[in-house]
């Protein structure tokens, strides 16, 4: 890296990329140069990032060759730190830390007979006497396996110290082109009403999601929560896999078949915020508000009930860097999706905040840098030591250049959630008739992004599946999802509705709104009803905390054509690689006829959203002349279409230029049905 420069090497790529951004070339110096000065401390006072970032192997408790074990805290607001457990009858005083500077206590207990004096298995407490005297029993921030007894309240650290650990034998995928994502709760991964377990996703979730066509696996809810309901995002322990699911070495195999399978398993990481519990979680650790997060005000996010971080504290960055290369190194995780990132960016967290995406929203004494500046280093980092390793970025505002490399100034993030899309689709769906939907709308929405910054885009997530929102299907279709879904039924208006748009929306939704696609697990066969986890409100319920897979597999039910659909889409996109290709050539978005037409891949797109209006020889233009045949017809029998279109039709092209294109086709264009064409002059 450069030796003084505050400017990002490459901003003048940028600048010329964007000119609006211009007017803040001084803020982009200003934050490369904290990430730059940061970087530079850390090289000189820590023997590099690569030392700094393997902290995970040092603080907490760990195993040394000789038998004995080597602990380590930061505990700056401690007046004495002590280790008890199982291994010394939970004696307060007997293992006693060594203070060093900077807050940190060290420990070392040797072997005995060469043997661990702390055994596999057994409990332990990191003893805090704090600054008023009192002696506070808590669970090490780096502790690797905590675990609840069916009668207790609080989660136990348990030493993870196996004779033999899981050793994986796959190599990762080789970084994917084209991403298509399967975002997955291990606990719900199940028609029964219970909490799923790791090995149950491996044996039974992976070869189905195999099966879809999805080459990429997004784990939500795998750092350690106590709270089930808070659907992971309340973390207590930062390098604890849940044990709700199993043990670490389970979730080591469940990537490692993932990986067999060429799968991409990529962890949906909490650094935005923590959980506020004391006695099994990071707040207070040291009996101080300010161990790890801002104290006060500050350190409180009003909304989340949760405690906030201090990422401009050395410690703060140490452990949370760590934390990323430990998920990387020890369970193999091929990269992060991060969750929140716009409670991160700014002083206001987002919240009462609408963003117009005038670029003046995103510079100011409003954002915080110092978070910013976390997230280019920990992008760097990854990019430094696993270049394979995939970021994804969950932030609503469309902050610029989020997506672009920490040297022309960006965040560094590969991805970013195309966060607009789902609450399009909902807005449309809910206050317009079918007649009133607006086709340049739906076009503006799905290709509005930032220029050479990847979005991943999704018709609906987890979040359109929670209690107290709907998915699309059941926007659809609702109350006659109970009723009308058996093929022994006659099809009703309403159902048939409602599995033509799930199909034309998805589609539409994975050929023209991004670079990535992403799928909230069920919600591809439209899954019924919602998610909602056990908690008091519903008398602890696991009812509709689980994923009914079962539903594609009885041929009685027509969940089945929604599910063979989302398959067949998902290999066509495999075989033609529409999202690693330049962005759509949109010729057509026909208002009136509710018509929109596109190029992507080579392919031809074309989706008629009229109720009830089908077209004959309608003309859409092309680029490439050639004879066309259908490869994907959501009208088809086995989608639960009507079957209106003869799939050993050619379409022969004409050099008739139509909608600023050279050449065109006639084609017949049922109502609400999507095709997609491709040229049989060009084999594939």
């Amino acid at each position: 890296m450069a030796a003084a420069s505050t400017e990002p090497p490459r901003l003048k790529q940028l600048l010329e990329r964007d000119p609006y951004l211009a007017p803040f070339r001084t803020d982009f110096q200003r934050r490369y140069s904290l990430f730059y000065n940061r970087l530079k401390n850390i090289e000189e006072s820590e023997g590099g990032l690569d030392k700094f970032t393997k902290s995970y192997k040092t603080f907490g408790v760990n195993q040394l060759a000789d038998g004995g074990i080597y602990c380590k805290e930061w505990a700056p607001g401690a007046e004495a730190v002590f280790l008890a457990g199982d291994f010394n009858g939970w004696n307060p005083s007997s293992h006693p830390y060594k203070k060093l500077e900077y807050g940190k206590w060290e420990l070392f207990i040797p072997p005995e007979d060469g043997h661990s004096p702390v055994p596999h298995g057994s409990k332990l407490k990191v003893v805090i006497r704090a600054q008023n005297g009192a002696l506070l029993y808590r669970i090490s921030p780096w502790a690797r396996y905590v675990v609840r007894d069916e009668d207790k309240v609080n989660y136990d650290w348990v030493h993870w110290n196996p004779p033999q650990s899981y050793i994986h034998k796959n190599p990762s995928p080789k970084r994917l082109k084209s991403l298509r994502i399967y975002e997955s709760h291990v606990g719900i991964a199940s028609p029964e009403g219970k909490v799923a377990s790791y090995k149950n996703f491996t044996y039974n979730v992976l070869p189905r999601i195999k099966d879809l066509g999805y080459n990429c696996v997004q784990l939500m809810a795998i750092m350690e929560h106590a709270y089930y309901a808070s659907f992971g995002y309340q973390v207590t322990s930062f390098f604890a896999a849940s044990s709700r699911y199993g043990t670490p070495d389970d979730l080591k195999e469940m990537i490692d078949v993932a990986h067999s399978m060429g799968i991409t398993v990529l962890l949906d990481v909490v650094h935005s915020h923590a959980s506020k519990n004391s006695e099994d979680g990071l707040n207070q650790f040291d009996g101080t508000d300010s161990c790890f997060f801002h104290s006060g005000y500050r350190g409180n996010h009003q909304l989340w009930d949760s405690r906030l971080f201090d990422y401009a504290n050395w410690e703060v960055l140490r452990f949370l860097l760590s934390n990323l290369r430990m998920w990387i190194e020890d369970y193999r995780f091929d990269g992060f999706r991060f969750d929140g990132v716009t409670s991160m960016l700014y002083h206001h967290h987002g919240i009462g905040t609408g963003f117009s995406g005038d670029y003046n929203e995103y510079f100011g004494l409003h954002v915080d840098e110092d978070a910013l500046c976390y997230l280019m280093l920990a992008n760097h980092m990854i990019n430094t030591l696993h270049p394979e390793c995939i970021t994804i970025a969950e932030d609503v505002s469309g902050m610029p250049a989020l997506c672009r490399p920490v040297a022309e100034g960006g965040g560094g993030f590969d991805y970013r959630l195309a966060m607009a899309i789902p609450d399009k689709w909902i807005q449309i769906i809910k206050e317009l008739k079918d007649e009133d939907w607006n086709m340049g709308n739906i076009v503006h929405t799905l290709t509005n992004r930032r220029c050479e910054e990847k979005y991943i885009a999704y018709a609906e997530s987890h979040d359109q599946a929670l209690v107290g929102d709907k998915t699309l299907a059941f926007r659809l279709m609702d109350a006659e999802m109970y009723t009308n879904m058996s093929v022994l039924m006659p099809l009703t208006p309403v159902i048939d509705r409602g599995i033509q748009l799930h199909k034309m929306i998805r589609l539409i939704t994975h050929a023209l709104g991004g670079e990535s696609y992403l799928n909230f697990m069920g919600n591809e066969f439209g899954h019924p009803e919602w998610l909602d986890f056990p908690r008091i409100g519903n008398n602890e319920s696991y009812h509709y905390a689980r994923r009914q897979f079962n539903l594609t597999e009885d041929d009685l039910l027509r969940y089945k054509f929604l599910n063979a659909f989302d398959r067949d889409m998902n290999k066509l996109e495999e075989r033609y690689g529409w999202l690693a290709s330049p962005q759509a050539y949109v010729s057509e978005k026909h208002e009136s006829n509710k018509v929109i037409a596109f190029e992507r891949a080579g392919l031809i797109f074309i989706f008629n959203f009229h109720p009830y209006q089908s077209y004959v020889d309608y003309r859409v233009g092309i680029e490439t002349p050639g004879k066309y045949k259908i490869l994907l017809d959501s009208d088809a029998g086995e989608y639960g279409g009507h079957q209106r279109l003869d799939h050993n039709t050619e379409y022969f092209s004409e050099e008739y230029p139509h909608n600023y294109r050279p050449n065109s086709i006639m084609v017949y264009i049922p109502s609400r049905v999507a095709l997609v064409l491709h040229t049989m002059d060009i084999p594939k």
